[in-house]
């Protein structure tokens, strides 16, 4: 019997029933045309028919006993006998079962090739009874979480397909087309396809996929918070994972060790760089893209916020003809953007520039950047060798690791090379003493050095939601701001709305601690001083410190005293 013809016989059925007239059976049978629904669903929905009557009637009809489902909790153990997909195609739910029998509540309980299906499917003898559709529909997303909302918002924000390209890195895998073939039929193609342009349309900087016991959890890194968007179904963990390998060039069929590679995607007019790392954690691996978004690198560095003597200085010692320039701070800080911007600001044809990076993040048009692997020898130290053997005006090595080489940085730096470096200590007083203790000599090190920033990036307050606030005594008191200019200054904070997803903030702002070697540092230096005594002498000469640029930007309503205290320690 034809879904047509059963519908128009049920049609006449609720009007010989009086429970709706032909005129609301030919409205109700368009809606259920046009939305490709059933009639019963279009009847309830249009708001002609209560559903339990509709049930009821239906349950006389087919001689078949009708449930409520407000009323039934089902086990999670009986859910499982039937996967998702399948109850969302046939609009089945399983309720119970007694021995053999698997009673399954069903929209249409006539529905044989429904039944057959579940019966192959389970290998159980299947009891129906009936439901109206439209509150199964209802628990059936609430019992199966087919996906998740936002997985649901990416899925439809999508881009088309044609928008997206990977573009392919020059050594081609072989053998990775068969492997493509089994994850590329899969709807976890577009779901990553959606993941990745999504991430880079909110400008997140890292998205972690990661499998739990029960769920996996996919969360953003948005200026440098994180945040939970979405757990996927459970049993898209394998081919989410392996889609993601195929696509850096990864070795799917090793899941013991940590694994990196790269992703390039072109994304409409841009191209997009992920790196991608993969850990094998207790429940599968760990992964964790990284974004390296080209269009968002703001490498102007009259924009970034330092105070007007420490621009000054800084852009003072990227000028100099030779010396060290070293930039410090933690793990994303932001010190390869200063760097970067410090290179494009003195990058000319008149000049040849050199990198050592590990790795390179951007690439910087006019400057010969190298890729350190240590694993084939290729270390800082012996790209440096190398460098000086090609006749540089600036090198910029990623970081000073160990004394080779800092010593060869420091010789560079002496005989007439600006070199510009990272270092990972809290401030830049304490740069130069660890410099000494890696066993440079203080008298390299006082002649070398011509400037040490020390950095970090904070939160900046959501213009949409900027409001006055004001902090407790105890507050102040154990982060220790100073009382009087606590009493004279106006402090904001971001209240949270649709602009910065309820955070109250909204970008990044850098804090920057720019100490400029002048003579009397440089003895200091050459007698080996405590970093105590550095500082002091620092902050005579107009130093900032991160905490003082902190309190200016609070003052100036950027961040919030929140953000200041959290990131910057007071000097005592």
């Amino acid at each position: 019997m034809s879904t047509n013809v059963a519908q128009d016989r049920l049609g006449d059925l609720f009007v010989r029933e009086g429970l709706i007239t032909e005129e609301q059976l030919q409205q109700a049978l368009a809606e259920a045309k046009e939305q490709k629904m059933r009639l019963g669903y279009a009847l309830v929905k249009l708001g002609l028919v209560d559903e339990d009557e509709l049930t009821r009637m239906l349950a006389r009809q087919y001689r078949v006993p009708a449930v409520d489902l407000e009323k039934v909790t089902v086990d999670p153990k009986i859910l499982k006998i039937v996967p998702g997909d399948v109850v969302f195609k046939h609009l089945v739910l399983p309720l119970r079962k007694v021995g053999r029998t698997l009673t399954v509540a069903m929209a249409n309980p006539t529905d044989l090739g429904a039944i057959d299906d579940l019966k192959f499917m389970t290998r159980y003898d299947i009891e129906p009874v009936i439901v109206g559709e439209y509150t199964l529909r209802k628990h059936l997303e609430g019992y199966y979480d087919q996906t998740d909302d936002k997985m649901q918002d990416i899925l439809s924000d999508l881009v088309e397909e044609d928008d997206l390209e990977y573009v392919e890195e020059e050594e081609d895998e072989v053998n990775v087309t068969a492997l493509q073939e089994q994850v590329e039929a899969a709807p976890v193609v577009k779901f990553i396809n959606g993941l990745l342009t999504d991430a880079v349309n909110k400008g997140v900087s890292d998205i972690h996929i990661e499998p739990y016991e029960k769920d996996i959890r996919v969360r953003y890194r948005i200026d440098g918070a994180l945040k939970e968007v979405m757990k996927p179904p459970m049993k898209m963990k394998a081919a989410l994972t392996s889609r993601i390998k195929i696509l850096a060039d990864l070795n799917i069929a090793e899941r013991r060790v940590p694994q990196d590679g790269r992703i390039k995607l072109k994304m409409k007019n841009k191209v997009v760089d992920f790196r991608v790392s993969t850990l094998p954690v207790i429940f599968g691996e760990k992964i964790v893209l990284r974004i390296l978004d080209a269009s968002n690198l703001t490498l102007d560095l009259e924009m970034f916020g330092f105070e007007p003597k420490a621009e000054k200085d800084f852009m003072g010692a990227i000028m100099n003809p030779y010396g060290m320039v070293l930039v410090t701070g933690p793990t994303g800080s932001g010190k390869t953007t200063t760097l970067y911007s410090a290179l494009s600001k003195i990058n000319s044809d008149d000049v040849n520039i050199m990198t050592a990076e590990d790795p390179v993040e951007y690439n910087l048009h006019g400057i010969n950047q190298v890729l350190v692997r240590n694993e084939i020898g290729m270390t800082f130290a012996a790209a440096l060798k190398a460098f000086l053997r090609q006749d540089p005006n600036i090198i910029m090595v990623g970081e000073i690791r160990d004394l080779e080489t800092g010593g060869i940085a420091i010789k560079a730096a002496l005989t007439g090379h600006l070199v510009l470096s990272t270092l990972h200590t809290n401030d830049a007083p304490s740069t130069v003493t660890r410099l000494i203790d890696m066993g440079l000599e203080p008298f390299n090190v006082a002649a070398a050095v011509n400037l040490v920033t020390a950095q970090r990036l904070l939160r900046r307050i959501c213009s949409k939601c900027k409001v006055e606030t004001t902090y407790s005594d105890e507050f102040l008191e154990s982060a220790k701001v100073p009382r009087d200019w606590y009493e004279k200054t106006t402090l904001y904070k971001g209240e949270g709305c649709d602009k910065c997803n309820g955070s109250g903030y909204k970008g990044r702002q850098g804090l920057y601690e720019v100490m400029a070697v002048n003579s009397k540092l440089r003895k200091l230096i050459m007698q080996e001083a405590a970093t105590d005594e550095i500082r002091e002498a620092a902050l005579e000469g107009g130093m900032l410190t991160l905490r003082m640029d902190g309190l200016k930007k609070a003052e100036k309503g950027i961040t919030t005293l929140d953000e200041v205290v959290k990131e910057t320690t007071a000097q005592t």
